[in-house]
């Protein structure tokens, strides 16, 4: 995405809060980005330090550009609430931040109206606004660490009474192995990046990280090969499953692991061909265009959102 000549005065800041990193952009409201920055998110020092972290980076943006902040928003790891912007539920990675108010604690920080999204939300929400998501209703999947999952109906991010809808990386079937929630056979047990290295070492006794294994595959190893067939056909029988309760045509796909794309793809594409859905129509999966960018784009893009639906 181009950065204009000419530095906007008024802007929305697209925030995205992760465990090692806080990233923000500031956006113009079509999507243009005016000025990106990175901070080491004090992931261990709990909620008031990740707020001040964010706030922080944000106010420096908006100085070093001579900015004025219309509203901001904020993708964030972990269960989120999005009426009260309280963070509901996260990883042991996060020290004080479930429960957290992150919402109120940042409009406070930054004197702006705040919105906040999971994470995975905002990449969808991204995408849909300014990246590879072009219909109505999609299915956003992310392959990092984990499997998330999000879905916009109707042009609207589907939250569901718990703030769990399109979560399908924990959907049950596709295989034998633990999840790391505990339970058996989730979407996550192959198609994440966490466990593309646990099938690789079971077959091999080789350690080896998600990239490694993805250059070995590239190079004819039968194991490697092995590992991501299997991670692409378990997403691909995943989109077909939404698309069967959805009657959706339409999935993006981010995340880490989407750098081996060339990897995932064939298996995915032959499970469509295979296992298609059942109304006939095709289903197009694509890897998302917006890349490190999406969740604060998604972010910036919710931020927009609200400031539409308040006017």
């Amino acid at each position: 995405m181009e950065e204009p000549s000419e530095v906007a005065r008024e802007v929305l800041a697209g925030i995205d809060i992760g465990g090692t990193k806080i990233a923000a952009l500031l956006v113009l409201p079509d999507g243009d980005v005016v000025a990106r920055g990175v901070v080491a998110a004090p992931s261990r020092e709990g909620g008031p330090a990740m707020a001040d972290a964010a706030a922080g980076l944000v106010r420096r943006l908006l100085a070093e550009t001579g900015s004025t902040l219309l509203a901001a928003g904020v993708g964030a790891a972990g269960v989120v609430d999005q009426r009260s912007g309280v963070i509901r539920a996260a990883s042991d990675t996060f020290v004080g931040w479930a429960g957290f108010a992150l919402g109120p604690e940042m409009e406070r920080r930054l004197q702006a109206p705040t919105a906040v999204e999971n994470d995975v939300n905002a990449f969808l929400l991204g995408e849909v606004a300014w990246g590879a998501a072009e219909a109505a209703d999609v299915l956003g999947v992310m392959l990092g660490t984990g499997v998330g999952g999000a879905v916009v109906l109707d042009g609207e991010l589907r939250s569901g009474p718990t703030g769990a809808a399109g979560e399908i990386g924990h959907t049950p079937g596709y295989s034998h192995h633990v999840c790391t929630c505990g339970q058996v056979g989730h979407l996550e047990t192959l198609a994440s990046g966490r466990s593309i290295e646990q099938r690789y070492l079971e077959a091999t006794g080789f350690v080896r990280t998600t990239s490694q294994i993805a250059d070995l595959a590239r190079g004819g190893d039968a194991e490697a090969l092995d590992v991501f067939r299997g991670a692409g056909r378990a997403l691909g029988l995943a989109c077909v499953v939404a698309a069967g309760i959805l009657d959706l045509t339409a999935v993006v796909v981010g995340g880490g692991v989407t750098r081996s794309w060339d990897l995932l793809e064939p298996a995915l594409l032959d499970t469509l061909r295979t296992d298609p859905p059942v109304s006939g129509a095709p289903l197009t999966v694509v890897r998302g265009t917006l890349g490190g960018d999406a969740v604060a784009l998604g972010a910036a893009a919710s931020a927009r959102h609200r400031l539409l639906t308040a006017a």
